[in-house]
């Protein structure tokens, strides 16, 4: 765990997750620090963990199926609680695909494979949290594009090393990063990699 104290940075290992604190009116940096690595971002209002952040609610917020800078990622109970300030990358993110769980993996023929969903649950115990189910991430880095109007597809991650986004927190928030560990499916282009978060 960490708390905002100046300019600090934290690196996620592959296939891990990583929990800080972020205060209200400051930012932090997600970092692809090798290139092609999928995050998957969980926030949670750090009064009540039963309001996170909703892909979904979101896409109502904002009539977008992907994020933009100058938008606000918004919670299940319809509150902005991140703010998307600025995009040194491609600009390709996902908000339509659930976290990695074992039930995933299992249907992939790999059951006892690491997963976001576990990473978030691993990261929070350690805090001595926990959260009833697993949200919906906003998948940075992630490029699922729509097909033919209706199909999904499953592509490599466009961004490359030292690529970032830079996110405000409008609430006090418990945030969790998991560098995704999906290597059956190709959206890592490869081995997954470490990911890093800078508190600003």
């Amino acid at each position: 765990m960490a708390t905002r104290a100046g300019s600090l940075r934290i690196v996620v290992p592959s296939r891990e997750g990583r929990l800080v604190r972020v205060a209200a009116g400051h930012s932090f940096r997600i970092v692809d620090v090798e290139g092609a690595q999928v995050g998957d971002l969980f926030a949670f209002a750090a009064a009540d963990l039963a309001e996170h952040l909703s892909a979904s609610h979101t896409r109502a917020a904002t009539s977008r199926l992907f994020p933009r800078p100058g938008e606000s990622f918004y919670s299940n109970r319809r509150r902005p609680l991140l703010e998307f300030v600025a995009d040194d990358s491609p600009g390709v993110h996902d908000m339509l695909i659930a976290a990695c769980d074992q039930e995933r993996y299992a249907a992939l023929g790999a059951p006892d494979h690491a997963s976001c969903a576990d990473n978030l649950r691993g990261a929070l115990a350690a805090e001595g949290l926990t959260v009833d189910s697993v949200p919906q991430p906003v998948n940075v880095f992630m490029n699922i594009p729509v097909l033919d109007g209706s199909e999904v597809g499953w592509l490599p991650a466009q961004s490359h090393a030292g690529d970032s986004v830079t996110l405000r927190a409008l609430d006090d928030l418990v945030v969790v990063l998991s560098a995704c560990p999906q290597d059956l499916v190709e959206i890592n282009a490869g081995e997954p990699t470490p990911l890093a978060i800078e508190l600003l």
